[in-house]
This record gives C-alpha cells, sequence and structure tokens, in this order.
C-alpha cells in the first residue's frame, strides 16, 4: 500500500496527524496504523516542522521507549501535540507505542492533556480508538491485550521511500541483557510464520520494492521457537525465489547465530547483500557478563574472522555501549584497541543509560556522565579515522548503487550494498540519468565525510 498524500479535507472530513517514532520495529508498528487509518477514511495530514503547530482533530505520537533520549524524544513530540490541543488546532492527542507499553496509565501524569493511551497489542485497533476518543470527553488507557501475539504486518501504508521496505520477521526477544528493556515492553521471542513472511515481501514487491531489510531483535533467532532447524537461512531460500526482489539486507544478528550454514546460503545467493548488521556491545568479557550477554571476546573474534575469511568484500556493522557500570578505563582501552584491529565499516556508540526496571541500573560502580561522554567520543573519532581510511582507500573502484532519490539536476542520492538505509552513510551520485528505486553503475570519484562521492557510468 502506497503513501497517501495529504490533500485540502473535504468538508466535515476528520483529520489525523501522525508522527512516528523510534526503530525499525516501530516503523513497521506506524506503517500498519497509517494504513488502518487510512481505510477508516480519515485524511492523514503532513507531519508540519517542528517550530510549527498541529491542524488536526487527532494527533497520534507512536512512541519509542527504549532509552532515555528516545523517552525524552517522545514526551516532547507529546508535549508539542497537547500545547497544539491547548491553543485550540488540535482536537484530541493519543499516545501509541513502546513508551505506552512501559509507562501504561502513568503517561498521563508524565504528560498532562494526553486522551489515549494504546499499547501495542491494541495496535491494529487504532481506527476504532480514534473514533471513540474523538466521542469521548474521559481519557482511557488501551492496555487490556499484553503484546504476545505475533502481528500480521501486511497491508501497510509506507512510510519509507517506495523502492525500500521493512520486513518484520519476529517480535519480541528471550535474552536477558542486564541493560534492556525489549522483553519487557514486546514480550517474549515469535516467530512469523514463514508463509506470512512469504506473502508481506510477494506484497511489498508489487508495491514497487526492490529491497527488503529484514528486521527483529535478533534476526539470527528465526524459527527456534517454532522448533525449526536453520531457521533463517531457510528463510532467506524461500525469499530469494520473490520476482522482482533485488537486495535483501540482514540486520541485528546475534553473533552466535552466524552460522557456517548462514554464510555458506549468503556466499551462493546473488540477491542477500553481504552486510553484516551484528550488535556486539563490548568485547571485554567482564563487561559481556555483567551485560549478560552470550558472547565472549574470544567467540566474537572467531565469527569475525570467519566471516572476513569466508566472505572476505563483506561490510560488517556493530553497535558498543561505553560507560557500562564498572567499565574500567583499561576495558575501555581494550575496547577501542579492538575496534582498531577490526576496523568496522560502520559502527554506532552508544552511552550506558541505567534504565528503571532493568539490572545493570541497580549495578555498582556507575560511570560518571562526564566519562561517559568522554569514552563516546574517543570511541568515535577512533572509527571516524577508520571510516574515512575505507573511504579513500576505495576511490576509482566501480559499485554498483540503489538510487533513493533523484533531483531536477543530474545529481542524486544513493546506497552500495554496505550502506544500510537511514543508518549508514550515502552515495552523493553525479551526472545520474536514472530514477529512485533503480540501479546502476557508479565509480567512486571522492569522499565527503562518511559518504562517497560517484559518478553513472
Amino acid at each position: 500500500m502506497k503513501k497517501k498524500k495529504s490533500s485540502k479535507p473535504e468538508q466535515n472530513q476528520r483529520t489525523v496527524g501522525f508522527l512516528a517514532l523510534g526503530c525499525p520495529k516501530n516503523i513497521v508498528d506506524s506503517e500498519r496504523m497509517l494504513a488502518e487509518i487510512a481505510k477508516a477514511g480519515f485524511l492523514i495530514i503532513s507531519q508540519p516542522e517542528p517550530s510549527d503547530v498541529w491542524r488536526a482533530d487527532v494527533v497520534v505520537v507512536n512512541t519509542c521507549g527504549f532509552i532515555a533520549p528516545a523517552k525524552a524524544e517522545a514526551l516532547e513530540a507529546i508535549k508539542h501535540a497537547i500545547d497544539c490541543k491547548r491553543n485550540g488546532t488540535v482536537k484530541k492527542v493519543i499516545v501509541a507505542g513502546c513508551l505506552s507499553e512501559r509507562l501504561g496509565a502513568e503517561l498521563f501524569d508524565e504528560a498532562t492533556g494526553v486522551d489515549a493511551i494504546v499499547g501495542l497489542g491494541q495496535r491494529d485497533e487504532i481506527a476504532r480508538i480514534i473514533e471513540k476518543t474523538l466521542g469521548c470527553e474521559e481519557p482511557a488507557c488501551y492496555l487490556e491485550q499484553s503484546p504476545r501475539a505475533i502481528n500480521d504486518d501486511r497491508t501497510r501504508l509506507l512510510i519509507t521511500p517506495g523502492h525500500w521496505a521493512y520486513l518484520r520477521i519476529s517480535e519480541g526477544c528471550n535474552h536477558r541483557c542486564s541493560f534492556c528493556t525489549v522483553p519487557a515492553i514486546r514480550g517474549p521471542f515469535r516467530s512469523k510464520p514463514k508463509k506470512l513472511i512469504l506473502d508481506e515481501a510477494a506484497e511489498l514487491v508489487s508495491a514497487g520494492a526492490v529491497e527488503l531489510n529484514l528486521i527483529a531483535q535478533d534476526t539470527a533467532s528465526y524459527g527456534r521457537d517454532l522448533k525449526m532447524k536453520n531457521g533463517l537461512s531457510e528463510l532467506l531460500k524461500e525469499l530469494e525465489k520473490v520476482a522482482g526482489l533485488s537486495w535483501i539486507r540482514l540486520m541485528y544478528l546475534y553473533p552466535a547465530g552466524i552460522t557456517e550454514q548462514l554464510i555458506e546460503v549468503i556466499a551462493e545467493s546473488e540477491r542477500i547483500v553481504r552486510y553484516f548488521d551484528v550488535p556486539l556491545q563490548h568485547i571485554s568479557d567482564k563487561i559481556l557478563k555483567d551485560m549478560r550477554r552470550p558472547d565472549t571476546r574470544e567467540s566474537i573474534s572467531f565469527v569475525i574472522e570467519n566471516l572476513r575469511t569466508k566472505l572476505p568484500d563483506a561490510a560488517l556493522r556493530t553497535t558498543f555501549i561505553v560507560g557500562f557500570p564498572g567499565e574500567t578505563e583499561q576495558q575501555f582501552e581494550e575496547l577501542l584497541e579492538f575496534v582498531k584491529s577490526v576496523k568496522f565499516d560502520a559502527l554506532g556508540g552508544f552511552k550506558y543509560y541505567p534504565e528503571s526496571g532493568t539490572v545493570a541500573a541497580e549495578m555498582a560502580g556507575q560511570v560518571p556522565e562526564e566519562i561517559k561522554q568522554h569514552r563516546l567520543e574517543e570511541l568515535m573519532l577512533t572509527q571516524q579515522e577508520i571510516a574515512f581510511a575505507k573511504n579513500a582507500s576505495r576511490a576509482g573502484s566501480e559499485l554498483i548503487c540503489l538510487v533513493d532519490s533523484a533531483g531536477a539536476k543530474d545529481d542524486a542520492t544513493g546506497r552500495f550494498y554496505g550502506q544500510a538505509p537511514d543508518i549508514d552513510s550515502i552515495c552523493f551520485i553525479r551526472n545520474c540519468s536514472a530514477k529512485a528505486g533503480q540501479f546502476i553503475n557508479t565509480r567512486v570519484v571522492g569522499t565527503k565525510d562518511y559518504d562517497l562521492i560517484v559518478e553513472q557510468i
């Protein structure tokens, strides 16, 4: 289902403003809600600039609540919508998503003026809830269903560009990392049935998607709860058969799930891009143990060496947390040396946040904020030097790029297989004659910070 552009509302037509925050999994939930809202006959209006006001009968904010900055961003957006309500440009404000699931009715106290709170289990009921909220004066909390069923994500109103989309293959998480709130918010790990995934993939491709980015809290665990052997590998083989699909990208792979079978499937495929998004979080065995991660430095190093040996052109992305409780300067230096040694193609760094309800929040040895900030800056400067050197080494090489946007002139933007949408760097394409969604041959002619400058051949 393609995007519905806003237009001037007809007389008496009710309008809904919608703001999608958070990770790709939240984006999928937002797209499902938008489809239900559109089917119910509401007019979806464009999101205003941050300083502008909402003008809608209802504003729905689909929130993230994973870490403190995400909660702060969500509360700021909610309070902006409430201000618009007080000024008379909005009638009702509804809050949905992870923050609703995490805080429940407490959210009414955090943001006075919210009219309805919608949990993850009520996602597909959003149109009915909007109708009810418009006709009700009292605030309501819709959390009666626990978000434990696996959602059917078919029929979405895409808010990504039409030529690429996210494809969720499972929900929830069985890992019990000491810093993480996800299992408490989204429940235990549940794999989506293979047929449902394949039907959704076919639907997305028929709507114009040529790239599908597979997402989950842990994509490598796909099928374990369904007693499937090599579940992800078998799913990938089926997805390769979807006509019209050019790129399949894997996100959120735990190291232990990168098996010989999976590497072999990717090595033999012409559609699965050689891109591995592997969240490691740290490399010190002591910190990994305190984080309750299932990995060790030895097991992580083996997986990376195996990947680099068998797929030398693979792009490797990871994330690390600095300032975890008890992290010493020596352990942080160990992390830095590891990053310098491995030379990741892309790296995301985060300061540790003590989230209420998690084990780590109660641990001794909480690291002062200024030390966490300093370590984060040092980590990212280390990665910057690596990334810039990798970019420089690509000068003169040829890359197949997927065009993401094409302007009025011949300049465009796009990505090669080593760049995931929205989170990684991009390619600035010169002399581009192609349209968005098309693949072109390019040559690297320069760099711009983390990005590449390429010319169409």
